[in-house]
This record gives C-alpha cells, sequence and structure tokens, in this order.
C-alpha cells in the first residue's frame, strides 16, 4: 500500500469490480470520463481480465479513512506507461460523489505522482481533461500540473463539442 496524508492506494481486486459498475453507471461520474456508455457487469469484468495482463499500466483503489474505517472512493493510475521515454498517461475517478471537493482527489494525485516519479522513475506524466471539469482542472493545478494545450472541439458530449485540455507534470517540477 502507499499512503498519502488524507487517502491510501491499494491494488485494485475482482472484488471492486460491483463498485465500479455503480460509478460508471452513474451519468454524473461518467462525464467526466472517456466512456459514454453504460456499464454492464460482464464487460467490466473482461475489462478486469485484460487488464491483468497489460504491461504498463498502474491501477490502484483510493481508500479514505473515514469514521475510522477505509473506504474505497475512487481510483486512480499511470496508464500507457512508456519505458524508452519515460512518460505515463495520469487518470483518476472518485466514485464517491458525496467526497469530491474535499482533498481526496488531490492528494491521490500526488501520492500517484511520486509513485511515478520516485519509484517507476518516470520523467513525464501527462493527462487530459475536459473545459467543462474544473473541479478536476484545480485538483491537477495543486498536484503540480501545468496547462500545455488544448485540443479544440475535441469531445462530444450531451450534444455539444467541447474543448480538451493537456496537463503534464515533469519529473523535476514535483514536489512532495
Amino acid at each position: 500500500m502507499l499512503y498519502g496524508k488524507r487517502v491510501r492506494l491499494r491494488g485494485i481486486e475482482r472484488e471492486d469490480i460491483p463498485t465500479f459498475v455503480r460509478w460508471f453507471n452513474d451519468p454524473e461520474v461518467r462525464q467526466y470520463l472517456l466512456m459514454y456508455e453504460p456499464m454492464s457487469k460482464a464487460k467490466e469484468e473482461r475489462w478486469f481480465e485484460s487488464y491483468l495482463e497489460r504491461e504498463g499500466d498502474f491501477l490502484f483503489a483510493i481508500e479514505a479513512l473515514i469514521e475510522g474505517q477505509w473506504l474505497h472512493i475512487g481510483n486512480v493510475g499511470l496508464h500507457r506507461v512508456d519505458w524508452k521515454n519515460r512518460t505515463g498517461v495520469f487518470g483518476i475517478v472518485l466514485g464517491e460523489k458525496q467526497y469530491w471537493g474535499q482533498g481526496y482527489g488531490t492528494d491521490a494525485a500526488r501520492l500517484m505522482l511520486r509513485f511515478a516519479f520516485r519509484e517507476l522513475n518516470l520523467h513525464r506524466v501527462e493527462l487530459e481533461v475536459f473545459d467543462f471539469n474544473p473541479r478536476a482542472v484545480r485538483c491537477y493545478e495543486k498536484a503540480g500540473f501545468r496547462r500545455e494545450g488544448t485540443r479544440r472541439q475535441a469531445l462530444f458530449r450531451d450534444g455539444a463539442y467541447h474543448d480538451v485540455h493537456l496537463m503534464a507534470i515533469l519529473q523535476e517540477e514535483f514536489s512532495p
């Protein structure tokens, strides 16, 4: 396990699949993710099996200490790790909406970046964020990410086109 100030990260387990399905079938959670269709348990099980076989993907459950119990509130990951160029793509979801905007995502992001830079020795971690998710942008900026560019009207969601912002952080810019 990896411990931050407010959260801990653990490996995801097969037993987490029903929680993922619940989160990803909530339109309010799903709107901020690349996925756009409801998720079946069978499809999530297939995804989990394929995840176990992939190299270069690191996915952890985010747990927060709530009323003396560790509660699974989201997931955080580094994807498509490129060992030659020492880069990875950051992703996070807080599926338990009652914990949005309370700093858990920022702590999880910093913890994942510490893992990326101090354990995996990555040089760069990047992400994409939708223009209609200012809460996520603030979280990423607090963790040290900088905005690098915009893919104009690159996402079609809810009947309209939206900008997608590229953000990144370099190893030398990270301070835990």
